[in-house]
């Protein structure tokens, strides 16, 4: 059984509150630079091989700077996220533009930027040409659907609104080569938060198998396939994190048997990771407001789902922390809480914990990716700060805290108090 672990004890915890009063995530630099090293190196022997971060995990500039120096590209979907890239210096094709229903002014920033291209849908090819010119190089999203054998792992791709056909991949590719295009790349992303490693394996026979075929049919080649993102982690304490060596092994003999031995080498392999960079190596610290006991026990803490709305979103699990009961008895069964106006504003239902008093510190794990991100400011909520945990132990605040001049900045109270 995986332990959970915190990169501070409560000495250190309620020294950075001091400063920084709650709540707020933080983010451990160290854990993300020593997963990010154990990343690449796993897919050392791919010559060109490259993570590209999916920046919608925690778009934070500090974050992506800091992975940025450990070779990561940047995943963008949307006209902030290439914006975020700009500003933080990043250009070309270490930017990986992947979008779906996507409006003329972003693939117009995309191609500004050089960014490389991965369209959704084939009818965008006329949409990009017409609005932004077609590039040199231009990458597919290809949407697997019933595939034979794939689709325990794989689950339903025929229900998601992403990718192409294969027919249609076909079609595309061949329109391109007709339009000039010499450059090619693939892309599939069919799981997220997937634990077995197996599925990464097949994801890349499914996608080599695609390139053998349109490549000897259209006389084309390759440069890359980008594998996806979808690594999962360690949610839950009997939950083991993706073994990557196992991965790699298997990706590379797949490489070796279905690129090599059909000359289709050198073919640079990537990933858009997101989650598994950050996300177990992001914490929500908060502290108990109240306690409340009617039909069932309630921690109420001065966070909520605006902080972290996977658990009610998706009924997501994430380990709690109580400091400085670390070795208490789990004996108390909880809903801990936020103070919304919503019924599943929880972040567990019937969880056993230690037994809470208000005032206690309450960390939760592993919302390095989809956390703060997804925050929103329902019943006016403020979304949190975010602080970075520096290796050799300084605190950093890589964004403030809202404020109420924040939230309102968009109204126009003047005009509102005129208004008959």
């Amino acid at each position: 059984m995986l332990e959970k672990k915190l990169p501070f004890d409560k000495e250190q915890l309620e020294q950075i509150i001091e400063k920084h009063p709650t709540p707020f995530h933080i983010y451990d630099e160290k854990g993300m630079l020593d997963y990010a090293e154990k990343f690449v190196n796993a897919f050392s022997w791919n010559e060109g091989f490259k993570e590209y971060y999916a920046i919608k995990a925690a778009p934070n500039p500090f974050l992506m700077k800091l992975l940025h120096k450990q070779g990561f590209g940047i995943d963008c979907s949307s006209m902030a996220e290439l914006l975020l890239a700009e500003k933080i210096g990043m250009r070309g094709e270490e930017i990986m533009f992947t979008s779906n229903d996507t409006p003329a002014e972003e693939y117009q920033k995309a191609m500004e930027l050089g960014a490389v291209i991965n369209l959704d849908d084939i009818k965008h090819i006329e949409f990009l040409e017409q609005h932004a010119g077609l590039p040199e190089l231009v990458s597919f999203r290809y949407n697997p659907g019933a595939l034979k054998g794939g689709n325990i792992i794989i689950g339903n791709p025929e229900d998601s609104k992403y990718g192409f056909t294969r027919e249609q991949l076909l079609e595309g590719y061949k329109v391109l080569k007709a339009k000039g295009v010499k450059r090619f790349g693939i892309h599939t992303m069919v799981a997220s938060n997937e634990l077995d490693a197996d599925y990464f394996i097949e994801t890349a026979e499914i996608v080599f198998d695609v390139i053998v075929d349109v490549a000897k049919e259209l006389d084309i080649k390759f440069e890359f396939a980008n594998l996806g993102g979808g690594i999962g982690i360690p949610y839950k304490n009997e939950h083991k994190p993706v073994n990557l060596k196992k991965v790699s092994k298997g990706i590379k003999k797949l490489y070796e048997k279905m690129i090599v031995g059909n000359g289709l080498d050198p073919l640079k392999i990537y990933f858009e990771s997101g989650r598994a960079i950050t996300g177990p190596f992001g914490f929500l610290v908060s502290r108990v407001l109240h306690i409340k006991d009617t039909y069932k026990k309630y921690a109420g803490l001065d966070s909520c789902m605006a902080n972290l709305m996977r658990p009610a979103l998706y009924g997501a699990h994430h380990h709690i922390t109580v400091m400085g009961k670390e070795n208490a008895p789990h004996s108390q069964l909880y809903d801990v809480t936020g103070s919304l106006c919503e019924n599943n504003d929880k972040f567990a239902i019937n969880r056993l914990l230690p037994e809470i008093t208000p005032n206690d510190l309450v960390v939760i794990h592993d919302t390095g990716a989809h956390g703060h991100s997804m925050g929103f400011n329902y019943n006016g909520k403020l979304r949190s700060a975010e602080l970075l945990l520096r290796e050799n132990g300084e605190v950093v605040e890589i964004r403030r805290a809202e404020t109420y001049d924040d939230l309102y900045a968009t109204v126009d109270f003047e005009a509102a108090n005129k208004f008959e």
